[in-house]
């Protein structure tokens, strides 16, 4: 019988966390039971997802008050809400009263200016706090009965919010972020395309792959022709030096840090930024590489590089000169995981003049398709009873790490 496995009308026998971290092989990919049970998975809710900041979305997704969006964690929902005095809000998605969720679309505009409950028809204001509940005792005290309000950073229009009581110091990851969005013009950005995958997969197999490049030329060979990430550090060196050359005689110049991690930032959310070359004569992430969209932020021209910064356990950004991209994972359940792709482009950038809609999202549907498909296949084969951990390679350096601080985050709670 296998750890998820259980007899009818028995409850499940509890899973040993802490035998699982000690008995765990160095340099190796995790046991099947941090990728397949249900007890693991609540345990990652509670002692890494939900403390950690991740990124909600765009600002230019909340144009003017009443504007929302609804973001969630597991079975945890929140409302990203921009209130009147045009400050963005982040508010628990459930009512005070009886514990309704109170927005039930994905995004949207509040009427009235006001968050009313469907159940009981609570209303609260953007901010939180209630205005109307009906027919209660002249004991209640409205003003102790708000929506919880969580931490929120709004970072180079990037929107970051957490379920953490005391949240951990975004100080570094703002900093870092905030240099290399700026360079790529984020403030003033607009969401023009997104799309959502259901992955059939833990959440630590779909960020593990996002992780690292070692599968890249076995299974997105559009990315591998374009991006010099692709290859072995060893081959790519004069390419890299090559990119970074290209950048510099631009005058863009974006130092890489290297914060990933609880061990290199503790008490602190970890952040890395990196710069990676494309190939030669590759502009843009476009089928013949050509540029797509208007040039943002201090791009005078295209300099033949992408970035990318890494934000916590579930938020991932690549930016390219003309356009960008933003990763949001989202846990779900034990071997459910959704996976939101963002693009963004100049926000005075018009269809169908400055950038076309399919040639601008052609290359991360391809790979997010190609991703969703090696994840669920990834997840089968954990799945079976024969599934040993395997040794990671040079090429999975940063996967290596995840699994690292994963663990080391399980450990210490």
């Amino acid at each position: 019988m296998t750890a998820t496995e259980h007899q009818p009308g028995r409850s499940a026998p509890a899973v040993d966390l802490e035998g699982l971290v000690r008995r765990h092989s160095v340099g190796h990919a995790l046991a099947r039971e941090f990728y397949s049970d249900p007890q693991i998975f609540e345990h990652d809710m509670d002692r890494v997802l939900l403390r950690h900041w991740f990124c909600a979305g765009h600002a230019s997704s909340l144009p003017t008050p009443g504007d929302f969006l609804v973001v969630e964690l597991g079975s945890e929902s929140v409302i990203i809400v921009r209130t009147q005095d045009e400050t963005i809000r982040a508010l628990v998605n459930v009512c005070r009263h009886r514990g309704s969720r109170i927005c039930t679309t994905r995004s949207g505009r509040v009427p009235a200016g006001r968050l009313t409950c469907p159940y009981h028809a609570w209303s609260y204001d953007l901010d939180g706090r209630l205005r109307v509940a009906r027919q209660m005792p002249e004991s209640f005290e409205h003003d102790r009965v708000g929506l919880r309000s969580l931490a929120v950073r709004v970072v180079e229009g990037l929107v970051f919010t957490t379920f953490a009581e005391h949240p951990l110091d975004f100080t570094p990851a703002e900093q870092a972020l905030s240099r290399a969005a700026r360079v790529h013009g984020w403030a003033k950005a607009k969401v023009v395309h997104r799309e959502l995958y259901s992955i059939k997969a833990n959440w630590k197999l779909a960020v593990e792959n996002y992780m690292e490049c070692y599968h890249c030329q076995p299974a997105h060979p559009d990315f591998s022709r374009q991006h010099v990430y692709a290859r072995p550090a060893r081959q790519a060196e004069a390419l890299e030096r090559a990119g970074r050359c290209r950048a510099e005689a631009l005058g863009i110049f974006l130092a890489d840090v290297d914060l990933y991690g609880c061990a290199a930032n503790p008490g602190s959310e970890s952040v890395s930024v990196f710069r990676s070359a494309l190939h030669e004569g590759v502009a843009s992430a476009t089928p013949d590489g050509r540029p797509i969209a208007r040039l943002m932020g201090d791009f005078s021209d295209h300099d033949g590089n992408s970035t990318y910064f890494d934000i916590g356990p579930l938020s991932d950004f690549l930016a390219y000169a003309d356009h960008g991209i933003i990763y949001r994972f989202v846990p779900r359940a034990a071997q459910h995981t959704e996976m939101e792709v963002l693009w963004l482009v100049h926000e005075d950038a018009v269809e169908g003049t400055d950038y076309d809609v399919e040639r601008l999202t052609w290359l991360w549907k391809t790979t997010s398709i190609q991703d969703k498909r090696i994840v669920e296949l990834n997840q089968a084969g954990v799945n079976s009873r024969f599934f040993e951990p395997g040794p990671y390679s040079l090429q999975e350096a940063y996967a290596r790490r995840f699994v690292d601080w994963y663990l080391s985050e399980m450990a210490a709670a």
